[in-house]
């Protein structure tokens, strides 16, 4: 009998504040603080301390459940979700719950088969936990990352393969780093996913027992984790087995996932309202301003990218993976001489910058290479002031001096030779230094026509124009 995946997500994503959610600690990077040297009574659980909510957090909060199209409360309520866990130091989460931030929102995303659209549950704010590093015989405890805001967004069940799954986890990770609230580093925990799945037989509506895999930190790990459940749920399924309700881990090396405990529901937690917080109320104008002020999103922008600029799907794409990048370009287009279309900038960013940035290691703006830079070289070089080979190298130049592109052209003496009869010499001394090859090439190899080419281009020092090179061979070659 076939079956059928059905998988919700719920994504942790830790929220880019300066400080904790309900103390005045800072936020610091955990993988390279030493430990426990951001913790204060608040965040530390102590006994007659009062919490006060981070009021950034809210409007990043707010801002992700804009971008979603959620329903915003008005008013949500901070409740505890009482259970232990070692690096909790107070025996509780504060988090939400019966009213939550926002609610009934929905995520396009873009797979093989097609656009579908995920809703989204509820959107709630809450504390993160500390982090445990297990030794011999026992466990370290850091409370650096205890308090820390923290975003949990619930989608629908409404996913059923693992691409599915990892194209929302990637669309939803676009948004955020692309709002600002989350750096979408995965490597270092800032966003986690966890998994439910289940599976029923294929055309039936009514939902199977399922499961959660906890604390998915790479879209890899969520794909084979998903893949791995379904596997295993439908083996059970077919020989008759029944399925139990319980949280797994998910184990990295070996890929299979294994028990941690049975899946606990609402009452286990035994929420209720957190008496130390009033409620949060959201105000229409607070609400309006950060409306307005949310970027183009990912989806809209790729979409003008492509109208607007007639670029490629797979382009458009490419240049809006980094706001920064597609920023970059946009500046670079309106530099751009008249009758240049915006293509020949793409082609030069996805190409020549993108090759720069992986040499230097070095983001786009790192390079040294300012957007009117960029335009002038692609300028030169569409000119026929210089070849695309000089281009290459003046941008290269720029990176480490910093100066003008036609500084560096005349300094160098770069400027692309066009001068027909001085090209025609040159074509004419490399064809008589090697008759073995234009022999070669008459007799029906045509590729040895690239090599000649590449030997007049090298007698010129790479300052001849090439399309007035290549014709002047193909003449020479045919008389």
């Amino acid at each position: 009998m076939p079956y059928e995946a059905v998988i919700g997500l719920e994504v942790h994503a830790e929220l880019q504040t300066q400080s904790k959610m309900f103390c005045g600690c800072a936020v610091v990077d955990t993988t390279v603080a030493p430990p426990n040297i951001s913790v204060c009574p608040i965040c530390a659980g102590m006994p007659g301390t009062l919490p006060v909510v981070n009021h950034r957090a809210v409007e990043m909060g707010l801002q992700v459940a804009l971008a979603l199209d959620c329903h915003i409360n008005c008013v949500s309520i901070f409740a505890r979700k009482n259970y232990f866990y070692p690096d909790l130091p107070k025996g509780y989460q504060i988090s939400q719950y019966e009213q939550p931030l926002a609610e009934r929102g929905k995520l396009v995303i873009h797979t093989s088969a097609g656009e579908r659209t995920i809703r989204i549950r509820r959107i709630h704010l809450e504390e993160d936990t500390g982090k445990l590093t297990h030794i011999p015989n026992g466990s370290l405890v850091d409370l650096n990352r205890a308090g820390v805001p923290l975003l949990e967004i619930v989608s629908e069940p409404d996913m059923h393969s693992p691409e599915e799954a990892v194209a929302y986890g990637e669309t939803l990770r676009h948004i955020l780093r692309y709002l600002g609230v989350n750096s979408g580093d995965m490597e270092k925990g800032v966003i986690r996913f966890e998994a439910n799945v289940s599976v029923r037989p294929a055309g039936s509506h009514e939902l199977g027992t399922r499961t959660e895999v906890k604390n998915l930190n790479s879209f890899r790990a969520l794909e084979r984790a998903i893949a791995y459940e379904i596997e295993r749920q439908s083996r059970i399924l077919a020989s008759g087995g029944t399925v139990e309700q319980e949280t797994l881990g998910w184990n990295e090396a070996g890929e299979y996932t294994y028990p941690q405990r049975s899946k606990e529901d609402a009452p286990d937690y035994r929420y209720f309202p957190e008496p130390d917080l009033p409620p949060l109320k959201i105000d229409e104008t607070w609400l309006e301003r950060l409306r307005a002020e949310l970027p183009e999103l990912p989806n809209a922008k790729r979409q003008r990218f492509i109208a607007q600029y007639h670029l490629t799907p797979k382009d458009a794409a490419r240049l809006i993976e980094e706001r920064a990048i597609a920023d970059y370009f946009e500046q670079t287009v309106t530099h751009l001489p008249p009758g240049i279309a915006p293509k020949v900038a793409a082609n030069w960013i996805l190409g020549d910058l993108f090759a720069l940035m992986n040499a230097c290691n070095a983001d786009i703006y790192q390079l040294n290479i300012r957007p009117q830079a960029l335009a002038e070289v692609i300028a030169l070089v569409v000119q026929g002031e210089i070849n695309q080979t000089t281009g290459r190298e003046v941008l290269a130049e720029i990176t480490k001096s910093g100066r003008l592109p036609a500084e560096i052209v005349e300094a160098r003496g770069l400027k692309q030779v066009s001068d027909a009869d001085f090209i025609a010499e040159i074509v004419r001394q490399t064809l008589i230094e090697f008759p073995n090859e234009v022999q070669s090439f008459r007799s029906g190899k045509e590729g040895v026509f690239n090599w000649l080419f590449g030997q007049v281009m090298k007698k010129a020092a790479g300052k001849a124009n090439p399309h007035i090179v290549r014709q002047e061979l193909i003449r020479q070659l045919g008389s």
